[in-house]
């Protein structure tokens, strides 16, 4: 089972799958051994990876001239590639089986429990599996009320960012009065280091057809469209196989499954507004309309898509509906916490070993999550914070890394649950920096449609700029949380209404950082180069050249047995012989 994710394609994934056809083959054992190219398997760090079944043999970081080894040593004579297997950091333990390395021990697998183990454009894998089991209860066996119920009674709550809960939303539209209605699927993902959504479309496109067919049953709609970013080329590609396949075994379509219900769905390719995420801006999208926001109520469960009752949920929420109607409402509502129920899919990356796609029980803490899953941080650097949720989530500091991961606890620390991205930080991270990063997102990605978060992220921007310019002014800190709090509570939509948190999480968690910024004119975390100056300490320097031999400007003089010196009329502050210097001697 090789990866055939976007991550893993990017690492040469394609390459090693034509190899891998081309050495079986040539040792005479294409009739004993099917290679598969399944979609996203989750560790993407160690991408291109592998596994071996039935024996459960994991295997990384493939490259196309291990193949002709493995097919030989390990596919025709039992013995194990061992430079590629996965070796622990710690005890330094090789671990050949996939069940039995913590990145994948530590997880529960339900919306993923298809991924690495399917060809994704393959349909009869997806029901091999039990697919499409539940669609045919929810059309043959239940009442629109029924599934409404079943889903009530599981907690399932909108993955997507909001939470609301998902039965409740569709009881909304159920009752709405009208006889055309409309299922969406929010496939927008837009966060920066967000890839949940578009890995669970590339891997199990069948899972979400199938919660969105027993949506549409629930509310008694007949037509539902999948909201995808463009970008997303492979997803976009995959969810069309699986559409017409879906037609082609009455699964979609006329008449599906003999039951009388007609349901259908289309592709709607969006150009990579962020704003567009927004439940309204991505209705009028798919009107033709730019995306912007309108005013809420009337909400779309009353008056949606072309003002007819409409349902939006995003790819993640509807995977998990099959398992649900399969199950029972109960079973799903076992696993979590009181109020946040079942799993939820988190995308870890920045400062972590273990950059991937991971499936935890809420509840689960951000401890577990960075350290035991994500295997910490590199370089045995400290851990310094998480960004949760997003550009409009916020950064949760060393001192809640036991906070559970579930809504209410969350917000309680400043940060939301939003879609799932988890970004971790070092402590070489500058958090006014990482604020103005964030700010420059939300600002470049405002409709413009409100004053507030058109005209306030702006300003927030500029006054963030100006501190990591070294050119902050006493009450700076005080008009970014003023603006901060009249942009939320003022803005249209949640794009602005969201939009101050990683400012104010900074402020709340960080304020010192900003402190000596604008006061100090210096930057902690030595990343705001405007306010470095670097120099070179004769007593550290062990003058052995490495920042002279690596400068680019050629900003340096150094000679045998003497410490280094820079140029400061010459040092562009590109920060390379702060990176290369192995003795701290740079300041």
């Amino acid at each position: 089972m090789l990866c055939g994710g976007t991550g893993c394609h990017s690492t040469g994934s394609l390459a090693i799958k034509d190899a891998l056809i081309e050495e079986i083959d040539r040792q005479g054992l294409s009739e004993e051994i099917r290679v598969v190219e399944t979609g996203c398997n989750g560790f993407c760090a160690m991408g291109p990876v592998m596994l071996v079944l039935p024996e459960g043999i994991f295997y990384q970081k493939l490259a196309v001239d291990d193949i002709p080894e493995l097919v030989e040593g390990h596919l025709l004579k039992g013995n194990l590639l061992e430079r590629r297997l996965y070796k622990d950091p710690v005890g330094k333990k090789i671990i050949p089986h996939m069940k039995d390395i913590p990145f994948f021990a530590n997880q529960m697998f339900w919306v993923m429990r298809n991924k690495g183990l399917i060809d994704p454009e393959k349909i009869d894998e997806y029901i091999g599996r039990g697919g499409y089991l539940a669609a045919a209860k929810a059309l043959k066996e239940m009442t629109s009320e029924d599934i409404i119920a079943e889903v009530k009674t599981s907690g399932l709550r909108g993955r997507g960012g909001a939470g609301f809960p998902t039965g409740l939303k569709w009881e909304f539209a159920k009752k709405s009065p009208g006889t055309v209605k409309y299922v969406l699927c929010n496939a927008d993902e837009g966060d920066p280091g967000a890839f949940m959504d578009r890995s669970i479309l590339e891997a199990d496109p069948h899972a979400v057809l199938e919660g969105m067919v027993i949506a549409a049953r629930a509310i008694d709609s007949h037509q539902g469209y999948i909201y995808c970013r463009t970008e997303y080329p492979l997803a976009v590609r995959r969810l069309g196989i699986a559409i017409e396949q879906a037609k082609a075994y009455g699964l979609l379509g006329k008449n599906i499954l003999d039951s009388g219900f007609d349901f259908d769905v289309e592709i709607y390719q969006g150009a990579g507004a962020f704003v567009c995420g927004e439940e309204t801006a991505l209705m009028r999208s798919i009107e033709g309309k730019r995306g912007m926001p309108r005013p809420r109520p009337p909400f779309p469960a009353h008056k949606g898509l072309w003002e007819k009752p409409t349902i939006l949920n995003n790819v993640e929420t509807f995977a998990n509906v099959p398992q649900i109607i399969a199950n029972g409402g109960s079973w799903y509502a076992a696993v979590g916490t009181e109020t946040s129920k079942g799993t939820k899919v988190f995308a870890i990356s920045g400062d972590v070993n273990n950059i991937g796609l991971v499936e935890v029980p809420m509840g689960t803490t951000l401890r577990t999550l960075i350290f035991d899953i994500g295997g910490g941080i590199p370089k045995k650097k400290r851990f310094k914070a998480v960004q949760l949720g997003g550009p409009s989530g916020g950064c949760v500091p060393e001192q809640y890394l036991d906070t559970p991961v579930d809504y209410e606890e969350i917000a309680k620390v400043g940060a939301i649950m939003g879609s799932g991205g988890v970004i971790v930080m070092d402590e070489n991270t500058c958090m006014v920096d990482m604020a103005r990063f964030f700010m420059d997102f939300i600002q470049d990605e405002s409709c413009g449609k409100c004053t507030p978060c058109r005209e306030g992220t702006r300003r927030i921007l500029e006054i963030l700029e100006r501190i990591c310019e070294g050119h902050g002014e006493a009450g700076d800190i005080e008009t970014l949380e003023s603006l901060s709090e009249v942009i939320r509570n003022a803005s249209l939509c949640g794009l602005g209404q969201t939009g101050p948190n990683p400012v104010l999480s900074t402020l709340r968690y960080f304020k010192d950082e900003y402190y000596a910024h604008i006061h100090e004119k210096r930057c902690p975390a030595k990343r705001c180069v405007a306010l470095l100056k670097f120099e070179v300490d004769p007593a550290l320097c062990a003058q052995c050249g490495l920042c002279f031999k690596n400068c680019p400007a050629e900003a340096i003089t150094w000679k045998k047995k003497e410490p280094a010196f820079i140029d400061k009329e010459k040092c562009i502050k590109c920060m390379t012989c702060f990176e290369k210097c192995r003795y701290d001697a740079i300041f």
